[in-house]
């Protein structure tokens, strides 16, 4: 059985750790300690705040399994740890620049848990990551949208 390993960043992996034990230091008593007390106050057939209660417990524990699975099948890139090449690989930052716009965005490539495009962190499996990896300062890459190719010069690339 082979194991797909998950691509994180530092960061990543830790915020998945501080959301692991948030959920086990934090929401899990809680949610136990609200099943306690919804079961003081009788019949459970009927009881609201009992199946609420045992529905957030069910999220929760769901969750826990999520992320214990993903942090056991992660690799950890630490990118500053590396030399910069110029070359785009996961967990660098890479500014690029519309050759028809001249319009710049400035993009982190990260693992797909981490992505947030409004913050500037886009998956590996994104299309923008896709056609950057592998490139260098300096290249063209054409990238597929919805509108379009798009072509983007690769301007610099950051270990950050």
């Amino acid at each position: 059985m082979s194991v797909n390993r998950v691509p994180m960043t530092v960061a990543g992996e830790a915020a998945l750790r501080e959301e692991l034990n948030r959920l086990k230091t934090v929401e899990r008593p809680r949610i136990v300690e609200a099943i306690a007390e919804a079961r003081e106050h009788g019949d459970l057939k009927e009881n609201a705040e009992y199946h609420a209660a045992r529905e957030q417990q069910g999220f929760c524990e769901g969750r826990i399994q999520e992320i214990e699975g993903k942090l056991s099948d992660s690799i950890v890139i630490d990118i500053t740890s590396m030399e910069n090449t110029g070359k785009v690989i996961f967990g660098v930052t890479a500014t690029i620049i519309n050759c028809d716009t001249d319009e710049e965005k400035t993009y982190k490539i990260v693992g797909e848990d981490e992505a947030d495009v409004s913050a500037g962190m886009i998956s590996v499996t994104s299309p923008i990551a896709r056609a950057l990896v592998g490139k260098e300062e300096g290249d063209v890459v054409v990238v597929k949208t919805p509108a379009g190719d798009v072509e983007y010069e690769i301007d610099s690339v950051e270990h950050l």
